[in-house]
């Protein structure tokens, strides 16, 4: 019987990262993965695949409705399906390439199977070539979580779908109706009505993206209703069901009327939740909390000594960039060293166009707290670099800052390429830097950025130059 330092269950960005840095501080280590290729859901069905159809349906989109004001003439541009998804299938392949390459590297011992406990300390590994057992001083839970569904939403996988098989359509649909407007939903929806789909969104509360500052929400829906996107907000799914040839959802409004939605393909993308199924949990000893989480303490150890849960499993925001800090987290407290995460300063982000981006407090939470601040703004039709890239229509950064010590609280973002601007935000609040810091920070011109420096000299007081 094979025996390490530490295995980790799962080979999602949480599993994988959190092995190599154990192999790189010297423990003999193992990961365990149900599926044939490693990544987990990130690399193989959500956001590597997702984002790269978000890019292949912006280019098209940019074809057919910005091309000519660039002075470029085409004649005749149309939609190859086929092809988009199989340049975002070789994308994935080339990551998942990558963490096997990544794994040999680092000495890491890879097991394809379904692992559950015997025991805290044993490991039983199922697969098509049977069954084998292998021990472990310590465990690494990275499971990740899955698609999840409401009372009345038959998916068949077929016309009534999860995200998965939306990445892999064989036709543009002329109808899609996606129920949730949260991330997933709306950047799926995004890369279909981009390609041509009318696309109606069913949500229960009144906006979308609802966890993220309403200002954010507010302009994206204007962005995305421009795109052609119909939004209906107050709306309860009473069903969701599929059959040969459509979608039909029935949903009830703000009225508590009936209303019926038909199209081609329904998207379910109502939220995820952690997947333990199979686990052997039970036979560990390992606790859940009541929402159905793997209950760990502030070092991210389960209730049994020298098991530890990481990412979509545990409490805590499903992102893969909190996964893999989680990782590295856990790695380093099991070595002994004293590593720390401030979930604050985790950043949210959303691959729409314009992009969404944010982190540390919404001005919602900031109002219910009461905490004391001062707010900063400066749109992108001001920038000089947004006007040249045809990207000035709509978005603007927000600074929040503390109205008394001007230290930076949250910044929210909607534009283009903020999924990358946010970066600066989080750096400067890890330092806890005030607005007047990052108002002060010289930054090239032209450039996107500098939205950001306008918005922070806004917080201050002295008022943004440009607007």
């Amino acid at each position: 019987m094979s025996k390490f330092d530490v295995v980790v269950i799962g080979s999602g960005p949480g599993g994988y990262v959190a092995a190599i840095r154990c192999a790189q501080l010297g423990m003999n280590t193992a990961i365990i993965e149900k599926y044939s290729t490693l990544g987990g859901t990130c690399l193989n069905v959500g956001c590597i695949p997702s984002k790269a159809l978000l890019d292949s349906s912006e280019h098209f989109h940019n074809a057919t409705h910005t091309f000519k004001e660039h002075g470029i003439d085409v004649k005749s541009v149309s939609v190859n399906i086929k092809q988009m998804i199989q340049r975002k299938a070789d994308v994935v392949s080339q990551t998942c390439a990558g963490i096997d390459f990544l794994m040999k590297k680092n000495k890491i011992t890879v097991f394809k199977g379904t692992g559950s406990f015997l025991d805290k300390n044993t490991i039983e590994i199922t697969s098509d070539k049977g069954k084998e057992q292998i021990t472990t001083a310590k465990t690494i839970i990275a499971t990740g979580s899955k698609p999840m569904a409401f009372p009345g939403m038959e998916i068949d996988k077929k016309r009534v779908i999860t995200s998965t098989e939306a990445l892999n359509l064989t036709e543009v649909p002329k109808n899609l109706i996606v129920i949730g407007g949260g991330v997933i939903g709306l950047e799926l929806g995004s890369v279909y009505a981009r390609l041509g789909a009318k696309v109606q969104v069913v949500e229960f509360a009144g906006g979308i993206i609802p966890t993220m500052d309403k200002a954010l929400g507010k302009e994206l829906q204007k962005a995305l209703t421009k795109l052609g996107f119909e939004f209906f907000f107050g709306h309860k799914v009473l069903s969701a069901k599929g059959s040969a040839k459509e979608a039909v959802v029935v949903a009830e409004n703000a009225k508590g009327e009936k209303v019926e939605f038909k199209g081609d393909y329904c998207l379910i993308s109502v939220g995820r939740k952690p997947f333990t199924e199979g686990l052997g949990l039970d036979k560990a000893g390992v606790k859940l909390d009541d929402r159905g989480r793997i209950d760990v303490n502030n070092h991210l150890e389960t209730n049994v000594p020298g098991i530890y849960a990481i990412g979509d499993v545990v409490k805590g925001a499903m992102l893969a960039h909190k996964a893999e800090e989680e990782g590295v987290f856990v790695a380093e407290v099991m070595a002994g060293q004293k590593p720390h995460i401030d979930y604050n300063l985790i950043p949210g982000v959303v691959y729409t166009w314009p992009e969404v981006a944010a982190v540390g407090q919404t001005e919602e939470q900031l109002k219910e707290a009461n905490i004391p601040y001062k707010t900063g703004s400066f749109p992108f039709k001001a920038s000089g670099r947004a006007r040249a890239s045809m990207d000035a229509e709509f978005g603007f950064v927000k600074v929040l800052a503390h109205k008394d010590t001007d230290e930076v609280l949250g910044v929210h973002m909607i534009g283009p390429r903020v999924a990358d601007m946010i970066a600066e935000a989080v750096v400067a609040m890890e330092f806890r830097a005030s607005a007047e810091d990052i108002s002060r920070i010289c930054h090239a011109h032209p450039t996107f950025t500098e939205s950001l420096k306008e918005a922070a000299l806004d917080a201050t007081g002295k008022r943004a130059l440009h607007i």
